[in-house]
């Protein structure tokens, strides 16, 4: 009994059904396979935030340069200020703690206006351009601090980020538009910007390759 070989045609069929095939392969493999990010929950207040050693405290009087700037929380929970000298502010709400400082500086200063804000001193590690320690505001994004890093390099991936403290990672699922108070950010606490999957950095590549040979098959049996 004759064999007969396939009809060019039906080839051809064969072939154009294996580009459309592997052109749905290729689209389809490309689609990001992170999980959807987190959406971004209210901020805390940020006048019941506390300080803690380790933290930076940012004060602002106004028409007094020389009394303000960025001052560290030492070891002990303790801030030292122009005039005030040693200032307790460990586990004390920021709006009690200016309170306390306006209360201080009615003895050297007329009316004086004061603002403070609190600084996280956290290492942004990683995917990012510039890592190291970083001083953040607590309100700020999780993206936001990338970004203040240099941001992501071409290798970084916003969706795959993770918080370690003291070399152990947090359990918690983050998201880049996540603020730092929300996520519970301390001072010394690393950020990590994790690595696009093998397949995210190599879709372009792999998909034109994947086309390009599926176009020469149908071209051969044309």
């Amino acid at each position: 009994m004759r064999i007969h070989p396939p009809r060019r045609s039906a080839v051809r069929s064969l072939a154009s059904a294996l580009l459309v095939a592997l052109t749905a392969a290729a689209c389809g493999g490309g689609a990001s396979q992170s999980e959807p990010q987190a959406p971004r929950p209210a901020l805390s207040d940020p006048s019941a935030a506390t300080l803690m050693p380790g933290d930076g405290l940012v004060v602002q009087i106004w028409r007094e340069p020389d009394l303000s700037g960025e001052f560290a929380v030492d070891e002990s929970g303790n801030v030292t200020l122009p005039l005030l000298g040693t200032i307790a502010v460990q586990g004390i709400p920021l709006r009690d703690v200016r309170d306390r400082l306006l209360e201080s500086y009615l003895v050297e200063l007329r009316n004086p206006s004061i603002t403070i804000r609190p600084l996280r001193r956290v290492y942004v590690l990683g995917e990012v351009n510039r890592p190291g320690l970083q001083a953040l505001d607590p309100t700020l994004s999780l993206a936001g601090a990338v970004a203040i890093a240099g941001g992501a390099n071409p290798l970084g991936d916003l969706s795959r980020l993770t918080i370690v403290r003291d070399g152990v990672e947090l359990p918690a699922s983050v998201g880049p538009q996540m603020d730092l108070a929300t996520v519970g950010v301390r001072s010394g606490d690393q950020i990590f910007v994790g690595r696009r999957s093998w397949w995210e950095r190599n879709a372009p590549f792999v998909t034109s390759t994947v086309l390009g040979v599926a176009g020469i098959v149908v071209a051969i049996v044309r």
